[in-house]
């Protein structure tokens, strides 16, 4: 099922020019916002030539307004580093951005955050900040509390300038999952903001476990079945699990034929099923409360 195709936006946001991708239901369900990994931008959310593995089509279609950011430093911000060098400053700009999209625009039950990869760290700022305690709740995906040795190695030499041999292993294989204009690089980003080095340096040790237990909301936690570089057996889950001490709900899903990059993947549209299914869920669960409450 693949609905409308996605317009881009662009917004000032404290003097920061923010851009997205939005697919629009006109009486939506939620709103879901989409924040990408690093080296990509919000195309990541509208597979190249393959409609039907985009989650903002495959979000519209099903009854969602789903707006994916061009995450601080991405797209039209890339020109502002003064301007989101703090956590606390993309975090404004985030939230910033999808009120200027969403405008006067229907909202449903309100949002919920699916964030990749590197744009779990700032899907988990947002969820941990008190603007957080409104959400519906948030997907987490391609991310974890340890790296897999091999990739440990491998992303000790990564920087933002020099991508060593092996990190293309590490993120598109195995490559009969992914269609060929992915892996033509039809998707990848030109540059990535400066302060993303040190952001990824301190998630896995010190940002995850920090603000995992300042979540409230439910999460929906996914891993693919190929992913190579997070560790992501029963003990490994078992801890992240642990970390979500507030969180009501902490559901882990299991992709299979998927690799890091899930959204991409020939299985992308049962990703997406998926994670449309637990915001249904939230949906639900929200109204509930506010019935009783």
């Amino acid at each position: 099922m693949s609905g409308p195709a996605p317009r881009p936006r662009l917004v000032i946001v404290d003097g920061v020019p923010m851009s997205a991708l939005i697919a629009e239901s006109p009486e939506p369900t939620a709103v879901i916002v989409a924040i990408h990994g690093g080296g990509t931008t919000a195309i990541y959310f509208d597979c190249p030539g393959h409609p039907s593995l985009s989650m903002l089509r495959t979000g519209a279609a099903a009854g969602f307004t789903v707006v994916a950011l061009d995450r601080p430093g991405y797209g039209s911000s890339a020109p502002y580093p003064e301007a989101m060098a703090l956590p606390e400053q993309r975090v404004n700009l985030a939230y910033g951005a999808v009120d200027r999209i969403l405008g006067d625009r229907a909202r449903g039950a309100g949002l919920f955050l699916m964030g990749h990869s590197g744009g779990c760290e700032l899907v988990m700022r947002m969820g941990a900040d008190e603007r957080g305690a409104d959400l519906l709740g948030i997907e987490l995906a391609g991310t974890g509390r340890h790296y897999h040795p091999a990739a440990k190695e491998i992303l000790k030499t990564a920087t933002r300038e020099r991508r060593p041999s092996g990190m293309r292993d590490l993120l598109w294989s195995p490559e009969h999952l992914y269609p060929p204009e992915v892996l033509g690089g039809a998707t990848v980003s030109p540059s990535a903001p400066s302060y993303e080095d040190q952001m990824v340096s301190d998630w896995a040790r010190q940002t995850f476990p920090t603000l995992a237990p300042a979540v409230r909301v439910p999460v929906h936690f996914s891993i693919a079945e190929h992913e190579k570089v997070w560790q992501a057996d029963d003990s490994a889950v078992q801890q992240i699990t642990a970390m979500f001490s507030a969180a009501p709900r902490f559901t882990v899903h299991r992709q299979s034929g998927a690799g890091h990059n899930i959204s991409l993947g020939h299985t992308a549209a049962d990703y997406h099923a998926e994670v449309l299914g637990f915001v249904d869920e939230c949906v639900t669960s929200s109204s509930s409360e506010e019935a009783t409450g």
